[in-house]
């Protein structure tokens, strides 16, 4: 069908009362773009966990503008959800409804300015901390220690090695579902631990970070340490969606979990690190629903030791298998 019979078809049901434009497929409804649209994308190939099902639609924007003319086009009873590198995503088995946003190239740019870094949203955390290095900008070195994007990191307020993105955040842009851009100062935010107040339809689109004047040899050498603790503390060569729960206020959540009894606890192929039991692996073969059966477990049984209500860090979206299609949930503490 040519896309001027497909617009024609459109206009003919909703005027006939055949349902309205609701009734049609998505990738009838979708307007135009400069990136790229991927009808029925799986998942489990952009997840740390490599699980989940697929994207009902899965749009990789060429800009800022394009995100923009796109959300502000796109009709608003289809859902959206964005997602970074999948660091710290869980994604169900039965997929995600609507469009899933991906910010790919056009999203990854970073500059030195000053005392300052410009980045994308799409930067690797990492990648912005080796910037900072290079041009001799000290107090972006935690940044090595999240594997994640800025835009992640803007969601949840990351941290790491006794700094987090409030301690180091001038600014961000984010564009929201009725396609209009915004920048913020940090202060706007509402900036928690592993929280952020910003309006739950925003998706980030890049920030300015401050830093200051450090010697490059010393910034790299405390660079070298963190990713020293993290191989020798995290299974950091595992199919794992980073921290699971967040820690609970004067508390530990990996020791709460270990004093659960929970350490190499499985279920089907889904199983409580060794090394690390706040981290949740895929040893090969696990369902999205055997990762989230283990970690309610896991909550089932420190609520049980010690009183704790653990929440989630890892994000959890989607449907389970066999889910009613359409249906979606974007469930987190951190909303990263």
């Amino acid at each position: 069908m040519t896309d001027a019979a497909l617009t024609q078809t459109i206009r003919h049901a909703a005027a006939d009362g055949e349902g309205g434009a609701a009734a049609l497929p998505l990738a009838g409804r979708l307007p135009a773009v400069r990136g790229r649209i991927s009808h029925g994308a799986m998942l489990d190939r952009v997840t740390w966990f490599r699980v989940g099902g697929p994207a009902e639609a899965l749009f990789k924007p060429a800009g800022v503008q394009d995100l923009a003319d796109f959300l502000a086009a796109l009709p608003g009873d289809v859902p959206v959800t964005v997602i970074g590198v999948g660091s710290n995503l869980l994604v169900r088995d039965g997929g995600v409804a609507g469009v899933v946003v991906r910010l790919g190239r056009g999203f990854v740019d970073m500059e030195v300015d000053g005392t300052e870094v410009i980045a994308g949203a799409g930067a690797l955390d990492v990648n912005v901390a080796e910037i900072a290095q290079r041009a001799g900008l000290a107090g972006l070195e935690f940044l090595s220690g999240i594997p994640g994007t800025i835009g992640g990191a803007l969601r949840m307020n990351a941290g790491a090695y006794g700094a987090e993105i409030a301690d180091v955040l001038v600014s961000a842009t984010a564009v929201d579902r009725a396609g209009r851009i915004h920048e913020v100062p940090a202060g706007a935010l509402g900036l928690g631990y592993r929280h952020s107040a910003a309006p739950a339809d925003w998706i980030f689109t890049g920030a300015r970070l401050r830093g200051r004047p450090g010697d490059p040899s010393a910034i790299r050498a405390r660079m070298d340490e963190i990713r020293a603790q993290r191989e020798e503390s995290q299974p950091v060569r595992s199919r794992t969606g980073g921290s699971t729960f967040r820690n609970p206020e004067g508390a530990r959540a990996w020791e709460l979990i270990d004093r659960a009894g929970c350490r190499g606890l499985k279920i089907g192929a889904a199983q409580v690190s060794d090394r690390h039991c706040n981290f949740l692996i895929n040893t090969g073969g696990a369902t999205a629903a055997e990762i989230e059966a283990l970690g309610e477990e896991v909550r089932a049984r420190v609520r049980a030791a010690s009183g704790i209500e653990l929440t989630w860090e890892i994000r959890r979206i989607g449907r389970p298998a066999g889910a009613v299609p359409g249906a979606t949930t974007d469930e987190s503490g951190s909303k990263a």
